[in-house]
Parts: structure tokens; sequence; C-alpha cells
């Protein structure tokens, strides 16, 4: 089809892929593939529209490997890397979900995903900012992971979202924190980053 029609059909599957059913049914007719695509090679616009779908559809235990199997890890972590503020945004979110899986968590270290996630925890949106902490709380289940975030310099943006970011971001942040500081080093550098201060005000006062 045309850029234009790419663009419509990738927003009208965004919209009707945030109903549970809908995520079994996309992936049934065989919707994933060509989605993947599009975020790898359409237009600005049909590239955003395809991965809020994927992030929608990653919500959904099969679709989790099938989006991996796909090829779909890849250009996520391209868009998070280079994407508009809503690519970014997006695909931020769809890393999370897909991080759900311990496969997919391996998967997104091997394709360079640690350090795009930890550049957006600096200096994303406060909504990639919140997609992101919830990301590498996810990746930070897997214990070389847990190594790869603090030496990408992870440790300190995550901290500073614990002090001062969104409610969600805070939640996200304190997190990911808890599962890097299983580290026997994470848990001297957290120190280190000054995270003891803003987790102890979380302790106290959680988020509203």
């Amino acid at each position: 089809g045309t850029s234009v029609a790419k663009e419509k059909a990738a927003g009208a599957l965004q919209n009707l892929s945030i109903k549970a059913a809908n995520q079994v049914a996309i992936a049934a007719a065989g919707g994933i593939g060509p989605l993947v695509e599009l975020a790898r090679s359409a237009t600005s616009v049909a590239k955003e529209n395809a991965v809020g779908t994927l992030s929608n559809l990653a919500v959904n235990a099969d679709n989790k490997v099938a989006i991996a199997a796909a090829g779909g890890i890849g250009p996520l972590v391209e868009l998070a890397r280079s994407g508009t503020s809503a690519a970014k945004e997006k695909a931020t979110g769809a890393l999370w979900a897909l991080a759900v899986n311990a496969d997919n968590r391996v998967a997104i270290a091997a394709a360079g995903g640690i350090g795009p996630l930890v550049e957006l925890a600096r200096s994303g949106t406060s909504v990639a900012k919140e997609k992101t902490a919830g990301a590498l709380g996810n990746l930070s289940i897997n214990a070389a992971n847990k190594v790869a975030i603090a030496a990408a310099g992870g440790i300190g943006p995550l901290v500073e979202l614990a002090r001062s970011g969104t409610s969600v971001a805070k939640e996200n942040a304190a997190a990911a924190l808890w599962a890097l500081a299983v580290n026997a080093d994470n848990k001297v550098a957290i120190a280190a980053a000054g995270g003891i201060g803003p987790l102890v005000e979380l302790a106290r006062s959680g988020t509203s």
C-alpha cells in the first residue's frame, strides 16, 4: 500500500490493540511481522503508530515471544536511540513490556538496548523516563544486566528519578534500584550515587 495507507492502518491497529482480545486477534491475523517491518523502515508517523501497536501487543505473553521472533527487538532499540520523541516513548514502553520475558531481557541487552535506555532515563521526556525506568527494572532482573546497567552509567539517572521524577518514575526507579541492589558492587555504587536518601524518603512518604 501507499505510505499514507500504512500510516493509517498502523494507527487503526494501535487503537484496536488497546483491547486484550484484539491483541490476540492481530497476532493471529499475521499482524506482527508487518508491524515490525514498519517500525524498521517506514515514515516517522508509521513508525510511531507501528511501535505504539507493538507496545500494546507486547502486554500479551505470547506476543512478547512472537515480537522477538519476528525480529522486533532491534528496530525498537533503534527507535529508542534515534526515533522521534513520540517513537522513543512508545519504543521504551514496548521494551518495558517485552523485558518481562526472561529471554527478551537477554536479547534486548544483546541488541544494544541498555545504552539508549540509560540515556533516556537521563534526558528523555517525562513519559520516556517513566517507561525507561520500568524497562531497566525488568532488564535488571537478569544478573548480567545488573552489571551492564551499572557499567552504562544507569545508577545515577535512576537515583535522580527516585529523587525528583514523577510518581510513576519514582516507583519504577525504586523497583529498578531494588533489583540492581542484589549485586554486591551495585550496593556500593547506589549508596555512592546518593541513592539511600531518596529511597528512605520514598519509604517514608511514598508517592502521591
